[in-house]
């Protein structure tokens, strides 16, 4: 009477161990720099809301003076922002003149963006 095999031989074990091997190495550099893709979208993020919060004030000061706050510095961003600029960030001063634009810059670490900043009496 014949024996059947029950399970698999080493060497098929040993291929599939090599294939997965393989696999991750392919697959591993896509996810290493997760990272620093992360901290890039939230710089800019926080730009863009820094870019909207100033927009809403120049809208809000212009119909209604008493509204909204004067902006003369790219700092002032900080202020427009709902609950402040977040930790770890810092927005590099530049004046700006009333009624004038200007390109902001913001920093966190070694990350960079830009936004625009509108200045308002």
């Amino acid at each position: 009477m014949k024996r059947m095999q029950a399970g698999f031989t080493m060497i098929e074990l040993i291929v599939v161990i090599v294939i997965l091997g393989i696999l991750a190495a392919v697959a591993m550099p896509k996810f290493v720099d997760v990272s620093s893709d992360a901290e890039t979208a939230a710089i800019k993020g926080v730009a863009g809301a820094a870019t909207s919060a100033m927009n809403v004030n120049y809208g809000a000061r212009k119909v209604n003076t008493s509204k909204g706050q004067a902006v003369t510095n790219c700092t002032d961003a900080s202020s427009l922002l709902q609950g402040g600029l977040p930790t770890g960030y810092t927005i590099t001063a530049a004046a700006i003149a009333a009624d004038a634009s200007v390109t902001c810059t913001i920093t966190k670490g070694s990350y960079t963006a830009t936004f625009t900043g509108i200045g308002i009496l």
